[in-house]
């Protein structure tokens, strides 16, 4: 894909944070953008989208975890652009907590969102896709390279995006179809920015070990998506430096890590539990 001028995107997730930004991104290039979120998009928020190179941006509220929903985008983005080129599919949820103070059903949902969204996305949207010869980005995570506590469930959902899109490459490469799976680790995002306010949360990611530690811009994070759409490429890394983690993991075991993660989070998870309880309780003053 030479260039995304004229193609039609749809970016799920797409009301705030990375999925925004990557869509402003992509109609500053030209593309004819798709907001799909849960929540209704704004017309304000809309007009951030570049118009004068002449892309028609329309956002459309969907929840991923419906399908009949997903199947409803597809078929609106169909009528309204007669085709479908790209796919990011980006919706998903986090919460910090480890699992023994998480509610089972938070726990579940993550992977309801994060997992199967993106498997419902992909479904909803692969016969356009197909008649196209497109192009996915499904959104993994670092979190997927290595184990990391407090994101138990985030990490086995975001590992699940990881191995599906690597079995969908293989299944539609003589299609004409790309597949590319995104590992971001942190980005400046809202959804970031309020598990960071938490105190506990805040030292947890600092003790990760570089650079599963670092905090990328969401700029940064959108131009590195929108360059791996743009050469169609099968994987990207934010910050760059994980490509090396993602190399070498078949040589850096499990049981290393653990040993190098493990005096570490003696301190940190204890930590973790504490400040992640107050900051629920004090969440639950405030509704009241």
């Amino acid at each position: 894909m030479k260039s995304v001028a004229g193609k039609v995107a749809l970016i799920t997730g797409g009301a705030s944070g990375i999925g925004l930004e990557t869509g402003r991104r992509l109609a500053s290039l030209g593309a004819h953008v798709v907001l799909v979120d849960r929540s209704e998009i704004s017309p304000s928020v809309l007009a951030t989208l570049d118009t004068t190179r002449h892309g028609r941006h329309i956002s459309i509220s969907a929840d991923v975890t419906d399908t009949a929903s997903l199947e409803s985008a597809v078929a609106t983005v169909l009528d309204e652009y007669g085709c479908l080129d790209v796919v990011v599919a980006n919706a998903g949820i986090a919460e910090a907590g480890t699992v023994a103070i998480s509610d089972v059903e938070s726990l579940v949902k993550i992977v309801e969102v994060n997992l199967i969204g993106v498997i419902r996305t992909v479904h909803a949207t692969l016969p356009a896709i197909t008649a196209q010869r497109g192009y996915y980005l499904l959104v993994s995570s670092a979190a997927a390279l290595k184990n990391i506590p407090g994101q138990s469930a985030y990490a086995a959902s975001k590992t699940g995006v990881e191995a599906f899109g690597g079995g969908l490459r293989l299944e539609v490469a003589h299609k004409g179809v790309g597949v590319g799976v995104a590992h971001p680790a942190f980005v400046r995002t809202p959804m970031f920015e309020s598990q960071h306010s938490i105190a506990a949360v805040r030292d947890g990611i600092e003790e990760l070990p570089w650079p599963f530690n670092v905090v990328t811009e969401l700029g940064e994070c959108a131009d590195a998506f929108v360059n791996t759409i743009v050469g169609r490429r099968r994987k990207v890394y934010v910050p760059g430096a994980l490509r090396g983690v993602d190399t070498v993991r078949g040589v850096f075991t499990g049981r290393l890590w653990d040993a190098i993660l493990r005096p570490r989070v003696k301190k940190t998870v204890p930590a973790l539990e504490s400040g992640v309880l107050q900051s629920r309780a004090l969440r639950s003053v405030t509704r009241q």
